[in-house]
């Protein structure tokens, strides 16, 4: 008997070409399907008939209703080792088995810098008025040498995002809830006595926790009042970690000088979103993990799992 597997959100069309998929060649109808899901009764509709389900990310929820409503369900692969948008226990409960893949900690700290230098030189602002024939020269660039990069999170991204930090001289500091003096002294970097002290004190901010219920909120309108208003935020991490009505009123008002975001509340991010056009947001959708060599990893082990599940092997599974 043919299975059947829904690849889903593969938005840029590219999950045949990223892996070998021949291994399931007679054994796996597998399906790709680009667009996200506006509702539940979507999902069902597109996915109802499919023992095997690949996701990208947090892309498309699998919350306990939606798992309950997908009976033919056997294996559920995520891109990465975690994965909040999948209910662990609801699958465990419908019998489904939850894998995961590896993914590199590289892309995300590159993209931190893309935004930290796209927001610190306006790149967005010059390049487009170069490309519009506009004004040669309209603004003035911030400096990150001898200023000071706050990190919320000196986890392994933050780690690596503290180390380029270093390199173009900037005093990088860092705070979380477990940071402790031994771990900052082994990154080679400074700690904050408080969330408030890095907030009042850096001139770059950037985001790198997991979203937890300690972490929810974390940046709410308080502490964006603390940051100093030629600062700048940045966040690649998780939006629900920014309180994002505080951070939209932040923006308006001028009370930080910009932010650089990848994560949103909404994601695809709705067409008339004001974060789409606020000329102090540097956007991006969710480019952290797209990179060649995660989409390869990804679809790559993605297809060794459907085998090894298949055959009755050791997968990747999420506990």
């Amino acid at each position: 008997m043919t299975e059947r597997c829904a690849v889903l959100d593969d938005y840029q069309g590219v999950a045949l070409s990223m892996a070998d998929w021949s291994p399931l060649d007679g054994t796996v109808d597998v399906r790709i399907l680009r667009r996200p899901f506006g509702s539940e009764d979507e999902v069902v509709e597109a996915i109802g008939d499919c023992e095997i389900v690949v996701a990208m990310r947090e892309r498309t929820p699998f919350p306990a209703s939606l798992l309950a409503r997908l009976p033919r369900l056997r294996l559920l692969i995520t891109s990465g080792m975690r994965n909040a948008a999948i209910d662990l226990a609801a699958a465990a409960r419908h019998g489904v088995t939850v894998c995961g893949t590896a993914s590199n900690a590289e892309p995300p700290v590159e993209l931190t810098w893309a935004l930290i230098l796209g927001l610190a030189r306006n790149v967005a602002t010059e390049s487009a008025a170069m490309r519009a024939g506009g004004p040669w020269q309209s603004t003035v660039g911030a400096d990150l040498h001898g200023r000071r990069l706050g990190l919320l999170g000196l986890g392994k991204t933050g780690t690596r995002v503290a180390g380029v930090g270093q390199a173009f001289g900037m005093d990088v500091v860092a705070w979380s809830q477990n940071l402790t003096a031994e771990r900052a002294a082994e990154a080679g970097v400074g700690i904050a006595a408080t969330k408030e002290e890095l907030l009042e004190t850096s001139d770059f901010v950037s985001v790198h926790l997991v979203l937890g219920d300690r972490t929810r909120g974390l940046l709410g309108a308080p502490e964006l009042r603390r940051m100093r208003p030629t600062a700048y935020l940045v966040n690649t991490s998780r939006a629900a970690i920014v309180d994002q009505p505080a951070l939209l009123d932040a923006l308006r008002e001028g009370r930080i000088a910009g932010a650089g975001l990848d994560v949103f509340d909404q994601e695809p991010l709705p067409a008339d979103h004001p974060l789409r056009t606020l000329p102090n947001v540097l956007a991006l959708p969710h480019l952290g993990y797209v990179t060649r060599r995660n989409y390869e990893g990804y679809f790559q082990q993605a297809v060794e799992n459907i085998v090894g599940f298949l055959e009755g092997k050791a997968v990747r599974e999420l506990t």
